[in-house]
């Protein structure tokens, strides 16, 4: 079988904002006016088909990535799909307690529609979603949304994003009229001027540019034809010549402009008035990439451990990254992939590189959102799921045997918020550990683990409404009641100083006795220098690192690993009040063994007590999450909010304005901010929002330090 359509018209493009600018609306109107919804649903009534969980439709916000699948061309309304560009779209969610949600769908995404409130412009969260986007170098159009609202400005909007985002952005539209006025979009490039009629305003209709407005399109005009050329040098060379481009070598250059993220075009509209999304479709088709203008994915062949690529082509090996697990009411587990080269078949089986077990694929369907359509056959360049798959994680490459291949991994951030969490009942209990596990594969930034001393499950997160959303799940999807215990912050310990230390494991107890002997210096991690070889004898993972510098044979070979086994055991429970030790460097440098009692267990247990000795001579310190505050309020409660943002031990970084309101950045700990949310509405009638994303951590006053110590005693 065959791809029913070419993979150069293929777009695989995510719609991300901060939370509130209208994004879901946004697909919505997509999925109407490409003929896939036939009624509009509205985030306000709670009837979208992308937000489609009940949590999601309740609290008016997104929380899953949704996958959908449709069709465009606007100039052409049949039903032959081959004459039409298959968008696969992933609708994000914008709040940052889901923010993993958006980090995983920046790596299998080709393009992105950011998507801004024309009234309060880059938002917090833009800013963290368009640095995930750098990360992965997925390329972007902007739209302002929302221009039909009280205060909107797509200057001010526009200006925001050259200022915080990227000065690569450049004006492709204009607004005709703003705020009730707001009637439409002239295109600069094209210098044409455009409104929506008809039913939903499906209608786009093309017209001359008002004459209020030709000066202001002329030159913008100009502006962008400038920008456009400064990419390519043979076109720069003909434009100082004095030859103008055509459009149609304008739009190419500009296409290639924004598949290498040298240009970021800016478009405008309303989504809930039914202005402009047509156009921003017409954009994601001509400037957003295909697979087939993407570099080759990169991975590591598992068996050999060279690098290989893998280009987007049908007859190349399998290939294709699992970046989303999702347990679905009627269908069951579903298993969210993306296609990098090859092709996939019902019945096939497929090797998962991770954990090397081989499994068949029964199901596959493609989603557009809560709908499922079944797939025989998935090729380069597509979105779809495997259904009822057993063993695969997020992150996850599933390919072919033969070729075996890990694509790059996708990173997520830590969980800053823990609390306990029990079940109700004796029937609970076991349905508990079910949920949990299965919600935990779902989202990786969501971890359990059990308190060793007091037996009690520990669940932590990214936030005190990511984890009421996970109880919530658990009551509704899996049945299960339990109760919770007050969110703790995740803290961590480290050194400040060094050590040096020498510990003997000896037993005699009659029969075998156990020996193990070892000398370990302990110091800070140092960051390793760009561009730096680590030494061969240095082990470098996450926050630790082990240095092997014993010489001739005083400890023998098998029992070096046991060693930095213990060590790395040790680091779970910290000396000074039980959290996990972080960025440690050990040097293990001498030690002895006996012909007849050392063992792996005798060595191991030397280690972690070695490892405690030194942490509590080499200056240990408590480490705590820092988080990134940034309160928006009217001008009036300025002086009680950074009185509230001080009184919590908060350092304030910066003042603005956006719109009427006055914005307040600020870095505070988290430890400081369990209900700050309600006590600023309480002191600012309401009216002040918070936004509140992990930043760093740092080390913790003494003071407070005790404290926390004291209450883990």
């Amino acid at each position: 079988m065959a791809r029913d359509y070419p993979l150069e018209k293929v777009r695989n493009f995510g719609i991300v904002a901060h939370v509130d600018a209208g994004k879901t609306t946004t697909s919505e109107r997509i999925l109407y006016y490409t003929g896939e919804s036939h009624k509009i649903g509205e985030v306000h009534e709670g009837n979208t088909v992308t937000d489609w969980m009940e949590q999601e439709r309740e609290r008016g916000i997104t929380i899953t990535a949704a996958a959908i699948t449709c069709f465009w061309n606007p100039t052409y309304m049949g039903t032959d799909i081959s004459q039409k560009v298959r968008f696969n779209i992933i609708d994000t969610p914008g709040h940052i307690d889901f923010t993993s949600e958006v980090k995983r769908s920046m790596r299998v995404l080709d393009g992105a529609v950011v998507v801004f409130d024309g009234v309060a412009g880059v938002e917090p969260q833009s800013e963290t979603n368009w640095r995930y986007a750098e990360e992965a170098e997925v390329p972007r159009i902007c739209y302002i949304n929302k221009l039909d609202r009280t205060g909107a400005s797509f200057e001010k909007s526009y200006a925001s994003i050259l200022d915080r985002l990227s000065t690569k952005a450049v004006r492709l539209q204009i607004p005709i009229g703003a705020e009730g006025d707001f009637e439409g979009v002239v295109d600069v490039l094209e210098m044409k001027a455009f409104k929506f009629e008809g039913e939903m305003g499906k209608n786009v209709v093309a017209y001359d540019i008002p004459d209020s407005l030709k000066a202001d399109a002329q030159k913008y005009h100009d502006e962008v034809v400038e920008r456009i050329v400064e990419t390519d040098d043979a076109m720069m060379t003909e434009f100082l010549e004095g030859k103008k481009p055509s459009l149609e070598a304008l739009k190419k250059q500009l296409r290639a402009a924004v598949c290498t993220n040298k240009l970021f075009p800016v478009l405008t509209g309303s989504s809930l008035k039914n202005k402009g999304v047509q156009r921003v479709l017409d954009a994601v088709v001509d400037y957003l990439p295909s697979p087939l203008d993407l570099p080759s994915a990169k991975g590591i062949n598992t068996d050999t451990g060279a690098e290989e690529t893998r280009p987007a082509t049908d007859d190349g090996p399998f290939a294709a990254l699992v970046f989303k697990l999702q347990v679905d009411p009627f269908v069951g587990a579903l298993t969210f992939f993306r296609v990098y080269s090859g092709h996939v078949a019902a019945g096939d089986t497929v090797y998962n590189s991770a954990n090397n077990k081989k499994e068949r694929i029964g199901r596959m369907v493609r989603l557009q959102a809560d709908k499922r359509e079944d797939v025989k056959e998935v090729f380069a360049g597509e979105i779809a799921a495997f259904v009822g798959m057993k063993e695969v994680k997020i992150g996850n490459t599933v390919c072919d045997a033969e070729h075996p291949i890990a694509l790059e991994k996708i990173i997520f951030p830590e969980p800053v918020v823990s609390m306990r969490i029990e079940p109700k009942t004796k029937a609970d209990q076991e349905k508990m550990g079910i949920a949990l596990s299965r919600l935990s594969d779902e989202d990786p930034t969501f971890r359990i683990k059990s308190d060793p001393e007091t037996g009690e499950t520990i669940i932590s997160g990214m936030g005190e409404l990511h984890l009421e959303i996970i109880v919530d799940r658990m009551k509704r999807e899996f049945a299960v009641e339990a109760t919770t215990g007050k969110p703790q912050v995740a803290y961590r310990e480290t050194i400040t100083g060094t050590a040096d230390v020498e510990y003997k494991h000896i037993k005699q107890t009659g029969g075998r006795g156990q020996y193990g002997h070892v000398k370990i210096r302990m110091k800070p991690l140092e960051p390793v220098e760009e561009g730096k070889k680590v030494k061969n004898n240095v082990e470098r993972e996450d926050h630790f690192e082990f240095i092997n510098n014993i010489k001739g044979g005083v400890i023998p070979q098998e029992y070096i690993q046991p060693i930095k086994k213990g060590l790395k055991e040790a680091m779970d429970r910290g000396v000074l009040a039980g959290f996990p030790v972080v960025d440690v460097s050990v040097d293990l440098y001498d030690g002895s063994y006996h012909e007849v009692d050392s063992s792996e267990i005798a060595f191991k247990l030397a280690a972690i007590n070695a490892f405690q000795d030194a942490a509590k001579l080499a200056k240990p310190a408590l480490l705590e999450p820092i988080m990134k505050l940034e309160v928006v309020t009217p001008e009036k409660f300025m002086g009680d909010v950074t009185g509230m943002i001080n009184s919590k031990r908060g350092s304030i970084e910066a003042m603005g304005e956006r719109g009427q309101a006055r914005v307040i950045t600020s870095k505070v700990p988290l430890s400081e901010l369990f209900g700050f949310t309600t006590q600023l509405r309480s002191a600012t009638e309401g009216r002040g929002v918070p936004n509140v994303e992990f930043s760093h951590y740092a080390v913790v006053p003494r003071n407070v330090a005790d404290e926390v110590i004291a209450s883990r005693k």
